[in-house]
């Protein structure tokens, strides 16, 4: 019997369900507990699954000879993106897909929301405590003729900038390679520094992998415009914070971040305590009803692997 194996937290409800949608394949799982953020643990029977549906170890994943399909719960995936993995997935024609298509909205709007409460100061106006009209009302912000440079541009960045369209605010994005046909203008990463000095916001989005480790540091806050915004809902270790810090206090006009290194921040930090910095504790990519829309996204990619149809969020 096939099996789909997975290391997803399911509730008695959700496993019956998932069992149903999958028949005739059996459903293995590894009930060590994971979650988006951790890798999986090792476990011997991924090893001989036909489909690997959550965060699998990678070890396990180098050493199977069934897999024919990964489907991860995630829209980043850092463990996953070395030469290594990707080479070792194409060499055995495994089709591996995340779940951009889950998050795309709801990061996109987390973004959102942080960009349009620091136009408006709702962080310094909420936590004030007291009556600051004649301080703050002058710094108010509208997003039309702003500029806004969405960094790693994929399937969130371009579901926000259809979100901030109504907003008659230019946007532009940039990608590893860009493909031509995207809403927004697009250039290639390696642009960063370049385009930095246009924005009035700048979205960082991305995966973290040995090239995007660490690519916003000292340099390129240095070319962000004076009183720009940085927001962050990629990957924490993307950015240099101690150098985010220094830009705080020489003319970065906030930090939004939704992601830190590491996580969870520890109270002493400084960023908790730096000059208009905000924090959200990695909740960017929440929505109700979550675990069911993976499974739903899960099941819709199993069906079309199936049916050999196109997958949607396919990697390789």
């Amino acid at each position: 019997m096939p099996t789909v194996w997975t290391n997803v937290v399911l509730s008695a409800s959700e496993e019956a369900w998932l069992r149903q949608q999958i028949e005739p394949f059996e459903l293995v799982i590894d009930s060590s507990g994971v979650n988006n953020l951790t890798a999986g643990a090792g476990d011997p029977r991924a090893q001989d699954a036909a489909i690997l549906f959550g965060q699998p170890a990678v070890e396990d994943l180098l050493a199977s000879n069934a897999t024919k399909l990964m489907h991860i719960t995630s829209a980043g995936y850092t463990r996953y993106d070395t030469p290594e993995i990707l080479n070792f997935l194409k060499q055995r024609n495994i089709a591996f897909a995340n779940s951009s298509s889950v998050y795309d909205s709801p990061c996109a709007e987390h973004a959102l929301a942080f960009i349009l409460a620091h136009n408006r100061r709702l962080g310094p106006s909420l936590h004030a405590g007291t009556w600051t009209y004649q301080e703050l009302r002058p710094q108010t912000r509208i997003l039309e003729g702003q500029n806004v440079l969405i960094v790693g541009y994929g399937a969130i960045g371009e579901r926000l900038a259809e979100l901030l369209e109504p907003f008659r605010c230019t946007v532009r994005g940039l990608r590893r390679e860009p493909k031509g046909v995207e809403r927004i203008p697009c250039y290639r990463i390696s642009e960063l520094s370049s385009q930095l000095g246009w924005a009035d916001h700048v979205v960082n989005i991305l995966p973290l992998n040995a090239s995007t480790d660490r690519m916003f540091g000292a340099e390129q806050f240095f070319s962000m415009k004076p009183g720009a915004t940085f927001v962050n809902i990629g990957r924490g270790d993307t950015v240099d914070q101690d150098a985010l810090l220094t830009a705080l206090d020489t003319g970065l006009g906030a930090a939004l971040l939704d992601v830190v290194s590491p996580e969870p921040l520890p109270e002493t930090h400084p960023l908790w305590s730096a000059p208009m910095c905000w924090i959200t504790p990695h909740i960017a990519g929440g929505l109700q009803e979550e675990s069911q829309c993976l499974l739903d996204h899960f099941v819709a990619n199993f069906k079309r692997f199936l049916a050999n149809e196109p997958l949607v969020d396919r990697i390789v």
